[in-house]
């Protein structure tokens, strides 16, 4: 089995999604000893955003191109081919003005391929990887379950289902932890929350 681990949250140690990201991952392991973890952190290590050269240079022999965008074109092929290897991708998603972290954009527009994670067809789009098992890993500073006023302000998980469900993986599985900026108590029962969560995961798929 292939595990690939994303964090995106710029918190380092105090990140409440990198503990929650960390505690799936632990889990995965104890029923799969032998899986093979890649890890890449956004935050660390950002992807480039997308840039227009890129997209220029990625429909033409790479001989061409300076060193940057070689460089570049050679970096987005790996992040594409981590993902495509990947039988398990858990994410962690830190939660900023209401989104994911451009990091974390970033990442998803590498791996948005047409003829790799989709394609056209003449009946609409179609997704590739929908064999894979993705779990998100949330960490959020207030409230936006169901029974929250400002719900539809929550563009992290929703979006990042609409991306998944466009590239074929219906059903992402979501650990999360609500309200970790209301207080100390809040954060503490928010994280406690989060950790069971991930320690009730399923070790296989």
């Amino acid at each position: 089995m292939n595990l690939l681990h994303l964090d995106s949250s710029i918190l380092g140690d105090h990140s409440v999604s990198r503990r929650l990201s960390a505690a799936a991952v632990a889990k995965i392991r104890q029923g799969n000893p032998d899986v093979r973890v890649t890890y890449r952190d956004l935050a660390a290590e950002p992807v480039p955003h997308l840039s227009g050269a890129y997209l220029a240079a990625a429909s033409s022999p790479a001989a061409q191109h300076d060193p940057a965008i070689q460089h570049d074109l050679a970096l987005g092929g790996r992040v594409l081919e981590e993902f495509l290897a990947a039988d398990v991708v858990v994410i962690g998603v830190a939660f900023y003005n209401f989104t994911v972290p451009s990091q974390l954009k970033a990442w998803i527009d590498r791996i948005t391929a047409a003829g790799k994670t989709f394609r056209y067809t003449e009946k609409g789009s179609e997704g590739l990887v929908g064999n894979k098992r993705v779990i998100l890993a949330i960490a959020r500073g207030g409230f936006y379950g169901a029974s929250s006023p400002v719900q539809s302000f929550e563009h992290a998980e929703t979006y990042l289902r609409t991306i998944l469900a466009f590239m074929g993986i219906a059903n992402p599985e979501v650990v999360s932890a609500e309200g970790i900026a209301v207080g100390p108590e809040q954060r503490e029962a928010a994280l406690r929350s989060g950790l069971e969560q991930a320690a009730a995961l399923p070790v296989a798929a």
